[in-house]
């Protein structure tokens, strides 16, 4: 006994990381999310969705693919609510949840936990203040996120978030909505004209900015609609009480022409009655804007909504802040059909990511059985017949899309495949330190998209090098005991569950008999700490990590 006593204390340490990581790998009495709502609550809204897509499908000639399987659909849902790839944690009681609607009941946790509020929260203040700090004194970025989080945590109704972010008065550093019009000041100058060009865009997903000098050269708007909209921004000014409006104030520009000083007067380019009498300028331009039978506003935010949770605006062709007028492309019928719902139940969000991840649309498969014939007809003479109908598939919607991740999301997937347990707010504070500053190094090296994070764009060969030998790889696939790579290859009693639980970790599913195969050979040959290391840079490597398949 006498010679245990100097080791007893590292054996009972032992004994604590032994049975830590093996709950961590099949998590005991963890409890199953619950649907707080009847599923019975969504299903008309998306039927109707599904119908107006098997219409498009029909009208198109085009037939949709097969469903994915729960488990891509749950990662699916995870990076476009959470920003990253669930936890082995969330699999395992994923996969012990037996309810014939189990997904339901998932995105209903999702959208209750705080990473989503965190994370929607962020892509949507790209759209309302940009991704820059801009003028520190009177414009505090953080204090507009940390705002808008907390209107998305309680739920709050769209319209009137938006309604407060275009009319709201006080201090920036106290109220964090007045954030969305300091933005628009730089070295002492407001610019109105931004500010008018982000309000039509971020809200009526209408790009007339084009019109602030000349009437548009390719749609409707002219450049008085445009002047009498930024005029409701003309009376703002800085006060020892913040930001205020004053109505002696009058919105003057020079003419371009004349190059002689004219005053403008606000006014609203259709449907001027939506704004009311009562209130100041902005309030006015808040009423117009945010007003029930203003179609652009739920159709904006309905695009919006669908291209953060496929990759893409629904309207594949055309940016996600440029929608055609209503009635005027029928290929936008859908967004009206999500638009009302989303109004006839309040401007919930919560309830228009649901009706979205309820349809059909986002539960397809990301490979087409078209693909099958085009790879067996490559040399045949309808190879090119076959490819324009699998271009028109995925315009139509009929498969999901295959769209990169977001940097957040590749270092946010790389970080959570590192952990077995779920990586969010009740995680200890020295592992959200280390994700916050991981993931800041990496995005700045990585490259943000910026505002127009939702246009297509091309992997780079220093991305592809910075995930195959920077510091963050190196680090995350080191085998110590304190993460995933050291925990399996340390608890996992054989070289099938180990590979099994690698997979499951870092791609949401499990291997193909081809590539059990592979890696049985190599852990019979290496080892299980050489193998699982480099199983683990493979698969951050791969293609397949970095796409949202």
């Amino acid at each position: 006994m006498q010679r245990l006593a100097p080791i007893l204390p590292v054996l009972v340490v032992l004994g604590v990381v032994f049975l830590t990581l093996r709950a961590a790998i099949t998590p005991p009495g963890a409890k199953l999310p619950e649907l707080h709502e009847p599923v019975e609550t969504f299903v008309d809204a998306i039927s109707a969705v599904d119908e107006q897509l098997q219409h498009d499908w029909e009208q198109a000639g085009v037939t949709p693919a097969e469903l994915a399987d729960d488990l891509t659909i749950l990662r699916r849902l995870s990076l476009a609510l959470h920003g990253t790839i669930p936890s082995l944690e969330e699999i395992r009681l994923f996969e012990a949840d037996e309810r014939p609607n189990r997904i339901d009941h998932w995105i209903t946790s999702m959208l209750e936990d705080d990473r989503f509020s965190v994370y929607f929260g962020e892509r949507l203040a790209r759209s309302y203040v940009g991704v820059d700090n801009g003028q520190f004194l009177i414009f505090r970025r953080d204090r507009f996120s940390d705002w808008l989080q907390q209107q998305l945590k309680g739920n709050r109704p769209y319209d009137e978030i938006v309604h407060e972010m275009i009319a709201a008065e006080g201090v920036w550093t106290g109220k964090g909505q007045v954030n969305f019009v300091t933005s628009a000041f730089a070295n002492d100058e407001f610019d109105t004209n931004k500010l008018t060009a982000r309000t039509t865009r971020a809200f009526l997903g209408q790009r007339i900015d084009c019109a602030q000098c000349h009437d548009h050269p390719f749609d409707h708007w002219k450049q008085n609609e445009f002047e009498g909209l930024a005029a409701h921004y003309g009376q703002v000014e800085l006060s020892l009480a913040g930001l205020v409006d004053q109505s002696k104030n009058e919105f003057v520009i020079q003419d371009r022409v004349s190059l002689e000083d004219r005053t403008v007067e606000p006014s609203f380019p259709f449907n001027s009655e939506w704004a009311g009498e009562a209130g100041g300028r902005r309030e006015r331009l808040a009423r117009w804007v945010t007003h029930p039978e203003n179609r652009r506003f739920q159709r904006a935010i309905a695009n919006r909504v669908w291209g953060i949770m496929f990759g893409k605006p629904y309207v594949v062709d055309r940016p996600v802040d440029d929608l055609p007028d209503p009635d005027t492309d029928e290929r936008t019928q859908l967004l009206d059909v999500l638009g009302n719902d989303f109004r006839e139940h309040n401007c919930d969000l919560r309830r228009l990511i649901r009706v979205i991840a309820g349809s059909k649309a986002f539960r397809l498969d990301s490979i087409h059985p078209l693909e099958e014939h085009i790879l067996a007809d490559k040399e045949h003479e309808k190879y090119a017949e076959l490819t324009a109908q699998l271009d028109l598939a995925r315009d139509q919607w009929a498969v999901f899309p295959l769209i990169r991740l977001r940097p957040e999301q590749v270092i946010g997937a790389m970080l959570q495949a590192n952990n077995i347990h779920t990586v969010d707010q009740n995680s200890h504070l020295f592992l959200r330190f280390l994700r916050f500053v991981r993931e800041n190094d990496f995005v700045d090296e990585f490259g943000d998209p910026g505002v127009d994070e939702l246009q297509d764009r091309a992997g780079t060969i220093p991305q592809a090098l910075l995930r195959m030998n920077g510091q963050f790889a190196k680090e995350l696939t080191e085998a110590n005991p304190f993460f995933s790579v050291g925990r399996i290859a340390a608890i996992c009693s054989d070289h099938e569950s180990l590979i099994e639980t690698t997979y499951l970790l870092a791609l949401t599913r499990r291997p193909t008999d081809p590539e059990r195969e592979y890696f049985l050979s190599q852990l019979d040959e290496f080892g299980k700490r050489r193998v699982t290391e480099d199983m683990f840079w493979v698969l951050f490597n791969s293609p397949e990590f970095s796409w949202n398949h």
